[in-house]
């Protein structure tokens, strides 16, 4: 038989999605179950992007431009100007979400066996877009302890070699929900200067951001435009996680023409879902207030009922919709596949994604779980319950 390529076998299953066929079964015994491992929002998409595609008068389905439609990257300048980013609509390429902007960018700035600092625990599909593009991710490891706090800039400049390529983080944090402070990202600007890395931010969860506290982009710096570059998408903003639409974005034009001979090469992003995010961007902001007004209850609930279960630990998000939490097992893998496959409450249960994903460095996050609050408020309390009885179970 054929062999599989090393790359092949090197890439990594989906914490989020490897569980799966285990919960199908569990359905199909009649068992419900409270999903909280995948960041799907229940929000509605904005009713103005959903009638965009339904009554539109387009007659040809034809491409769009490789860089995606110009009208939308124009419009979309304005949406970035409200977040006190000033960018021309050609420091943007649109992408098919904002993981083939990551793919696209890996393989533009960096070479095989090349290196990226990623504050860690970190995405997932980091590990997967580095693996499919040859890059060694080099992880700065952040600790419940500290909410996932920034390392220190000392252990930061430690992990740099002639082989580190840029630093990589994600602002508001998946899975850990760490919203990174100014103080935090003009230190990280000043070690990417300083070493002459470039500094990417993936912020598609820009807008989830609680407590009072402020997004602070990358993009807002000064004197750092060929090394700064955000990746973002529209699916969590718009909850239009199925459009598939994101966008690379930087001032660094040498960057942008490199990345656009990748984007010609796919062709071009999809044409309906570019006519909704493009209606999206009209969408007003009282639909946000009540959307993170939303977010910031279900958070507050959730903490709070996981605090009353003994050996419990859980970090405190302050933005996205995901918080990490440290279970008193040894190995959420298990634990997780345990509660699809031999548990249940009155016929119910729990899909929660192990931690152990989220991480490179070996044996991190064994005893942690990944829970996205995207559950209504009674369902999140019920989801708590679920965990808190299946725990005690499982311990004995």
């Amino acid at each position: 038989m054929p062999s599989i390529s090393i790359k092949g076998n090197k890439m990594p299953e989906s914490p989020i999605r490897k569980l799966v066929p285990f919960a199908e079964s569990a359905k199909k015994n009649g068992t419900k179950v409270f999903h909280l491992n995948i960041g799907q929002p229940d929000i509605k998409t904005p009713s103005i992007a959903l009638e965009a595609v339904k009554n539109n008068a387009v007659e040809i389905l034809s491409y769009s431009r490789s860089e995606g439609s110009e009208t939308y990257r124009k419009k979309l300048t304005t949406y970035y100007k409200k977040h006190h980013i000033e960018i021309d609509h050609n420091d943007i390429i649109v992408t098919t979400g904002a993981s083939e902007a990551l793919i696209f960018l890996f393989s533009s700035i960096m070479d095989p066996e090349d290196e990226v600092i990623v504050a860690e625990p970190f995405y997932a599909n980091y590990i997967a877009f580095s693996t499919a593009t040859g890059v060694n991710v080099v992880p700065a490891v952040c600790k419940i302890e500290d909410n996932f706090a920034l390392p220190s800039i000392e252990t930061f400049e430690k992990l740099i070699t002639k082989k580190t390529k840029a630093i990589l983080l994600c602002n508001p944090g998946n899975p850990t929900g760490y919203l990174y402070s100014k103080d935090e990202i003009k230190k990280l600007a000043s070690i990417a200067k300083k070493h002459d890395l470039f500094l990417i931010a993936d912020e598609v969860y820009r807008e989830f951001v609680y407590d009072g506290e402020k997004h602070y982009s990358i993009m807002q710096l000064d004197n750092l435009d060929e090394h700064t570059i955000i990746i973002d998408s529209v699916s969590k903003r718009y909850s239009m996680c199925g459009a598939r639409v994101g966008c690379l974005i930087s001032r660094n034009k040498t960057v942008m023409q490199t990345v656009l001979k990748f984007a010609q090469a796919r062709l071009s992003p999809p044409t309906y879902a570019q006519i909704a995010s493009e209606a999206a961007l009209d969408t007003p902001q009282s639909y946000f207030d009540e959307v993170i007004k939303e977010y910031r209850e279900r958070r507050d609930i959730l903490v709070a009922e996981l605090q009353k279960i003994k050996g419990v630990k859980v970090a405190v998000p302050k933005g996205a919709f995901y918080c990490v939490v440290e279970l008193p097992v040894e190995n959420t893998d298990d634990f997780a596949q345990w509660l699809l496959e031999s548990f249940s409450d009155n016929n119910e249960t729990v899909m929660v994604a192990p931690a152990s994903g989220f991480y490179s460095t070996e044996e991190l996050g064994k005893k942690q779980i990944r829970i996205a609050y995207v559950l209504n408020q009674r369902d999140l309390v019920r989801s708590v319950k679920i965990l808190k009885i299946a725990l005690e179970k499982y311990k004995n």
